[in-house]
């Protein structure tokens, strides 16, 4: 029981303890609610230096990997609620360039993000889309496609971002997410 000192008067109670109420509601509503991810692509706006690792043949049994270096360059769109990354790499011989842009658009009901791919060698964004959202730093965003005339599942997973660095995998799933294979490593790190 409170100390007398700190008690309220008797006809000041009901109302103190119908907001305590109402305030103890509305701290539950606001617990039940997923996390507002509107921000959870923030660490990655800016210009970051790009290393690239690309598997040239995915779901063969192939090992060959193919390197690129370039940058990447973000920004948000309509008060944050989307951005848009330009992202271009040339392999480290000179010969393979990628031009892409990347859009990030996010739904304020769902808290997830849906991720849009441009190519740019044929003017059109790819898709579905990508989604998603963030757990405790760790970003799972997938779709289901067709690759080489078969049904897969693709999955993206961003890791370790911190506000100098971030690395974002590609993997496909040819059996309906059993298995995945790592196609496509991207790190990302901030210009010196």
């Amino acid at each position: 029981m409170a100390p007398e000192s700190i008690r309220l008067p008797r006809a000041r109670r009901a109302p103190a303890a119908l907001a305590a109420a109402v305030l103890c509601v509305a701290a539950q509503a606001a617990a039940a609610q997923p996390p507002d991810g509107l921000h959870d692509f923030d660490f990655v706006i800016g210009r970051w230096n790009v290393h690239l690792r690309k598997l040239l043949h995915p779901l063969t049994g192939s090992n060959e990997w193919i390197e690129y270096q370039g940058t990447s360059v973000m920004t948000k769109l309509w008060d944050d609620r989307a951005n848009m990354e330009e992202f271009k790499v040339t392999s480290l011989d000179g010969r393979l360039h990628m031009d892409a842009q990347t859009l990030r658009l996010y739904d304020p009901d769902t808290h997830r993000w849906s991720i849009w791919l441009g190519d740019a060698a044929h003017g059109k964004l790819s898709g579905p889309p990508t989604v998603g959202s963030f757990k405790d730093g760790r970003g799972e965003f997938y779709d289901a496609e067709d690759f080489n005339g078969r049904p897969i599942l693709v999955r993206y997973v961003w890791t370790q971002p911190t506000p100098k660095s971030a690395r974002m995998e590609q993997s496909f799933s040819p059996d309906w997410g059993r298995t995945w294979e790592v196609n496509w490593i991207c790190e990302l790190s901030r210009p010196s």
